[in-house]
């Protein structure tokens, strides 16, 4: 049986409505996937033993939400090598801009790669995008997605056109 290429945690179930696009994406390109919870305040050590064992698990991209002080993915990028991509959630004072903050100024040696607030579809595409370098058939859904964007683009300013010369 094939191994999940891509671990998702979340910091609460609250951030599941966040990470639901991502997954979806996910599931439409048939790419395994292994999803959690897992705060890095309310169970650090289940965490840590997530980062640490990530990629005899087979896992190569660790995608991780968190909201607020945000420390899921910086906690999850101290402890492992393989590539993490933090998703900011929003909510709270500061709608999601305190945890892009905190995501995105990681120390130095910690990186994490971020995209936008609530944006999972991203960090979804992210990670496949760093699977392809490995993996032909990932790589083959990418570019049927990009061509797909395209077609959806042409056949929208085709509308577009249709409505201005009526």
């Amino acid at each position: 049986m094939e191994k999940p290429k891509i671990l998702i945690l979340i910091g609460s179930e609250n951030d599941l409505s966040v990470i639901e696009d991502g997954v979806d994406f996910l599931r439409e390109t048939g790419i395994l996937f292994k999803l959690d919870i897992s705060s890095a305040h309310r169970n650090p050590e289940k965490t840590v033993e997530y980062a640490k064992k990530a990629r005899e698990d087979g896992v190569e991209v660790i995608i991780a939400a968190a909201g607020m002080a945000a420390h899921l993915p910086g906690v999850l990028a101290s402890h492992t090598t393989l590539p993490v991509i933090g998703v900011p959630v929003g909510g709270g004072a500061l709608n999601g801009v305190d945890a892009l903050m905190s995501i995105v100024q990681m120390p130095k040696g910690i990186p994490v790669a971020t995209v936008g607030i609530n944006a999972s579809r991203n960090a979804a595409i992210l990670a496949c995008k760093i699977l392809s370098i490995k993996h032909d058939d990932i790589r083959e859904k990418l570019e049927k997605m990009k061509e797909d964007m395209k077609k959806e683009n042409k056949a929208k300013k085709e509308k577009l056109n249709a409505f201005l010369h009526k």
